[in-house]
Parts: structure tokens; C-alpha cells; sequence
């Protein structure tokens, strides 16, 4: 559902947009600064710039992704470490424990 509502926003954001885009057909003056000044109409500047707006966003939410993956990864391996190291440990541990309750056992049966 979290989806749909995400597409019905999206086609509503983009329907309001090309009816502002629509309404303004003027032509307007873009400077490129040093590279020269042009007359395009503002449908194709408000078009445009939502474009290399989304395209910026999607960039920056695929480069925060790619993060929280690796960070992921890292967390996973390193908590496998612990638990490798927790279970070498406790193996430890209970030989230690087994090696002390053996010799008392047969102590206890003579």
C-alpha cells in the first residue's frame, strides 16, 4: 500500500507540474554565464529543471543506499566476528569445566 501511495503522489506532483509547465509558453532568457545568453520557452526550463532535480535526488538517495549497505555488511561481519569469537570462547570455557569435573568424578567413585 506504502507503494500505491507513493505512485498516486507521484503521477499528482507530475500532473501539476505540466499544467504549470503548459501554462507558461513565454520565452525566457537563460545565461549560461560565460558561455552566452539564450531564448528558450519556459516549458522547456521548468521541464528541464525538474529533470536535473530528480536526477540530483536520485543520486544522493542511491549514493545514502550504497552506504547503508556497506555499513550493513560490515555490521554483519562484524558481529559474526563476536559470535565466532563468543562461541570459541564459552567452547573453551566448558572444556575448561569438564576438564576440572572429570578428575572429581572419578575421585568421587573410588
Amino acid at each position: 500500500m506504502k507503494g500505491q501511495w507513493g505512485l498516486i503522489t507521484s503521477i499528482i506532483f507530475i500532473l501539476i507540474i505540466a499544467i504549470f509547465a503548459v501554462l507558461n509558453v513565454d520565452p525566457v532568457q537563460v545565461n549560461f554565464g560565460f558561455l552566452g545568453q539564450t531564448e528558450w520557452p519556459l516549458v522547456i526550463v521548468i521541464i528541464a529543471s525538474v529533470l536535473m532535480g530528480g536526477l540530483i535526488v536520485g543520486s544522493v538517495g542511491i549514493f545514502k543506499m550504497y552506504r547503508l549497505q556497506s555499513e550493513i555488511k560490515r555490521l554483519k561481519n562484524q558481529a559474526k566476528t563476536s559470535s565466532d569469537s563468543l562461541e570459541a570462547k564459552n567452547n573453551e570455557v566448558s572444556e575448561e569445566s569438564d576438564d576440572q569435573t572429570i578428575p572429581s568424578r572419578s575421585k568421587s567413585k573410588k
